[in-house]
């Protein structure tokens, strides 16, 4: 694969991103998928995605996992609800990660990836050693499969997801950077982050967002906004990603499917900045 690829974040079924006919108009070559609901994932939709995938020239690079019951709807109900974190559903969260990997094989892709959540900041609590216990069983499971797993940036600051991947103590185990995901929860400037983490990015998205007022960061969401119109500093980002190495993907990212007719011009727009910035720095 060419270094720099753009890429979009997709979906089998799920409504998560945008529709494989976007990408294959777009003429992007690479997407995130969110993984299918359980009683669509099976050989048959796999196939049939992979066809379609097949005919339209596009290569699937990661598969995310997602869960029923999460809730983005501010920062204390995503602390609650979202990932492995939340103890009432870790074990069948587990489980559901187990079942979207081995769908991940079934696709040909070596990657799977997900919000782990907000990971306890205590190292010496129950909570924390019980997670670093299930996430180790999960990454058994995928490297059985051959795959690694990415963990997405943003609920975490970049010093404490390095101290949670150290205390994993497993080799398949790397990052998804998400420099908007920073501003928008709060947890650190993302170009200072990636430098910090750099050596363990493996795949990224390409998002944009505006920070909350200081007195509100970490306590209420920034503002996700198209490509280019944020505070992530485009130009800035993709050097870093030249000076940290990466060679991957650039898979745009643009959380707004209320409004599929905007969200299309934006990554319409996005794919023209990334190719333009691609060319100046690459």
């Amino acid at each position: 694969m060419q270094p720099w690829q753009i890429g979009v974040f997709t979906s089998v079924d799920a409504g998560l991103g945008v529709h494989l006919d976007v990408a294959q108009e777009l003429g992007i070559p690479t997407v995130h998928v969110h993984a299918p609901h359980r009683e669509t994932r099976t050989q048959a939709a796999a196939d049939a995605f992979l066809a379609r995938t097949r005919a339209a020239g596009i290569t699937v690079t990661c598969v995310f996992g997602g869960f029923d019951g999460e809730s983005y709807a501010d920062i204390p109900t995503t602390a609650r609800t979202v990932g492995l974190v939340p103890e009432e559903t870790r074990a069948s969260r587990v489980q559901e990660m187990k079942e979207i990997s081995d769908f991940a094989k079934i696709l040909g892709c070596n990657v799977v990836g997900l919000h782990v959540g907000f990971v306890p900041a205590d190292r010496n609590s129950a909570s924390y050693k019980s997670l670093i216990e299930v996430t180790r069983n999960l990454l058994d499971h995928v490297a059985a499969n051959g795959q690694n797993l990415h963990l997405e940036t943003g609920q975490e600051s970049a010093d404490h997801l390095l101290e949670f991947i150290h205390d994993v103590q497993r080799s398949n185990l790397f990052i998804n950077f998400d420099p908007a995901n920073m501003i928008l929860y709060g947890t650190g400037n993302p170009i200072e982050a990636l430098k910090k983490v750099g050596h363990l990015v493996r795949s990224i998205h390409c998002k944009d967002a505006k920070w909350a007022s200081p007195e509100l960061r970490g306590k209420e969401w920034g503002c996700e906004v198209a490509l280019g119109d944020g505070d992530v500093g485009m130009e800035t980002y993709l050097k870093t990603l030249k000076e940290v190495g990466y060679r991957g993907p650039l898979t745009i990212e643009r959380e707004i499917a209320h409004d599929r007719d905007r969200q299309k011009r934006d990554i319409g727009t996005a794919v023209e900045l990334l190719q333009r910035l691609k060319t100046q720095i690459l």
